[in-house]
């Protein structure tokens, strides 16, 4: 019998389910709506809190050593917006993961955030514009903002105001479903290796 292809969450405390069960965070919650939907597909989560593009570049060969995804969702980026870092890098290291992925056979749903409006609009403008950019340049799928929906509701989130809370994972994932779909009815390219 072979075996579920994988769909590899690599993200940041977003996606890692910071400040919650596991088994509330999103990634959970597609496991199950994929199970439910009779989709075998194994989500493997590798996302780490706090991780920025850098640190995720750095990480990325072993995770796709080890889990040989056929899917990769890259949510990163959070973190160097937070910490003011270049966005030149940003793009870069995001881009440079993107082709990691695509050279090791894997599709790739792209994954942006919104920073909150107290970094100044001409830097929140220009964080965004790097995930619409790498996703036209790149030919991905973007989910332009994991928490579209659920950002101005100060309630569906936790004390820090930047991680949501269980009850708004589901919000969550709906804004990853429906451009992930798009990603499972493909068919499958993997390289062997």
């Amino acid at each position: 019998m072979q075996a579920a292809p994988v769909i590899l969450v690599f993200g940041d405390s977003l996606s890692a389910g910071y400040g919650l069960e596991t088994s509330q965070a999103w990634p959970t919650l597609l496991q199950q709506r994929l199970d439910n939907n009779k989709q075998k597909w194994r989500v493997v989560n590798a996302s780490i809190s706090g991780e920025t593009s850098a640190g995720g570049l750095a990480r990325l060969p072993a995770a796709l050593a080890q889990h040989k995804p056929a899917i990769v969702i890259l949510e990163l980026g959070a973190n160097d917006g937070l910490r003011g870092l270049p966005l030149a890098a940003m793009q870069d290291n995001l881009g440079a993961m993107i082709q990691r992925i695509h050279q090791d056979g894997a599709r790739v749903l792209l994954v942006g955030v919104r920073l909150p409006p107290n970094y100044g609009m001409a830097y929140t403008e220009k964080f965004q514009h790097v995930y619409e950019t790498l996703a036209r340049q790149q030919h991905v799928a973007l989910v332009p903002s994991l928490l579209d929906g659920i950002e101005a509701k100060r309630e569906l989130f936790q004390a820090d105001g930047f991680h949501p809370i269980a009850s708004a994972q589901n919000k969550v994932l709906e804004n990853v479903w429906k451009p992930l779909q798009m990603l499972l009815l493909a068919p499958h390219k993997r390289r062997l290796r």
